[in-house]
């Protein structure tokens, strides 16, 4: 596999990048094509020289950087020899199978959009990310904040395309899918979700109902579906609440001597738990729903991160998850269920 890597998307690049790419040669076999500034990257490179195997990471020239300031659209229009863009070409020219980024999360999707297209039959990709369970094994969360506003048949889309992913490449057999309500009855909800838990309970998927939210931190479900902007509020709610827990637990564990001794004897288990919130542990976020292999990484990754978007990014490419997706959408307009709008 021929791995693309965004080498000047993120707060960290490309120091961070690149030393989480040579960090993933020494557990993979695979071919790494950093993309960037050729002598920026290759003066980080040569920080690591003869701590990996040289012949499995390349450099391809962009004299260009998409960054965070940059209007998404126009930049992926007027700056063509950014790495983003370049990234996505050689996606789409079949120079690559798998493109990532931290670089501008609304660069990427409409990158990937333009550039890439979608799959026929999907009306919106979406931005998905693992929801980790303090305790359990990890949610699958779409949307993630692509798609702020939705109809019934692109979040039946989104269950689809969750349940594929979670079970090919996450490795969770006959995924649970619940869709994201203020009450378990699907009476419940907006003219969206009662429309939608319509097309969902018709569809093959695992389908077990509506979930509330305080449910979904427990790991009610494999795959959480709701619009993006819904998905967004819980991922940034969840992230922000065990930050400040974790903030104040260490606050309390250093309050004086008796607690300090108390902290050294629940230190083990306390990495425990901040690793299980750490998200750095997941690696990024799939953009599915186009026509190649897109993942997106935190804008803050460090070379932790982006070792393990790396290494676990790679079943999205080799499983061919984007033919697999395409049989599925075509499946749905077999029965005629993307047909239906409800609202």
């Amino acid at each position: 596999m021929r791995i693309l890597l965004d080498g000047m998307g993120g707060d960290n690049a490309p120091f961070e990048i690149i030393k989480g790419a040579v960090e993933a040669t020494h557990e993979i076999k695979d071919e790494i094509i950093i993309i960037g500034i050729e002598d920026e990257i290759n003066n980080e490179l040569n920080k690591f020289k003869g701590k990996y195997n040289e012949n499995q990471i390349k450099v391809v020239h962009a004299s260009e950087v998409i960054t965070n300031r940059d209007a998404p659209v126009k930049a992926i229009r007027t700056k063509k020899d950014s790495s983003m863009v370049k990234g996505l070409t050689m996606i789409k020219s079949g120079e690559g199978d798998l493109f990532i980024s931290a670089g501008n999360s609304g660069a990427l999707m409409a990158g990937s959009l333009f550039i890439i297209g979608r799959i026929q039959g999907i009306d919106r990709p979406a931005i998905a990310t693992v929801y980790p369970i303090i305790g359990g094994k990890p949610s699958f969360l779409v949307d993630a904040g692509a798609n702020a506003e939705c109809k019934p048949t692109n979040l039946l889309e989104f269950a689809t395309m969750g349940s594929i992913y979670m079970e090919r490449v996450i490795g969770r057999s006959n995924p649970t899918v619940g869709l994201v309500n203020i009450g378990e009855e699907e009476t419940k909800g907006s003219t969206l979700t009662k429309a939608s838990y319509e097309l969902l309970e018709k569809s093959r998927i695992n389908f077990i109902g509506n979930v509330e939210a305080r449910d979904v931190a427990y790991g009610v479900c494999d795959v959480i579906v709701c619009d993006g902007f819904v998905g967004n509020v819980i991922l940034k709610l969840t992230e922000g609440l065990a930050l400040n827990i974790l903030r104040k637990l260490k606050q309390v564990f250093t309050d004086g001597p008796i607690a300090k001794i108390g902290a050294a004897l629940l230190l083990p288990k306390m990495k425990e738990l901040k690793s299980e919130l750490d998200y750095k542990e997941y690696g990024g976020a799939p953009i599915l729903g186009v026509k190649g292999a897109v993942i997106k990484m935190h804008g803050s990754s460090d070379a932790k991160c982006v070792r393990n978007s790396i290494i676990k990014g790679l079943p999205y490419a080799n499983q061919n998850i984007v033919q697999i997706i395409q049989d599925a959408v075509e499946e749905l307009e077999e029965i005629g269920i993307s047909e239906q709008s409800g609202i």
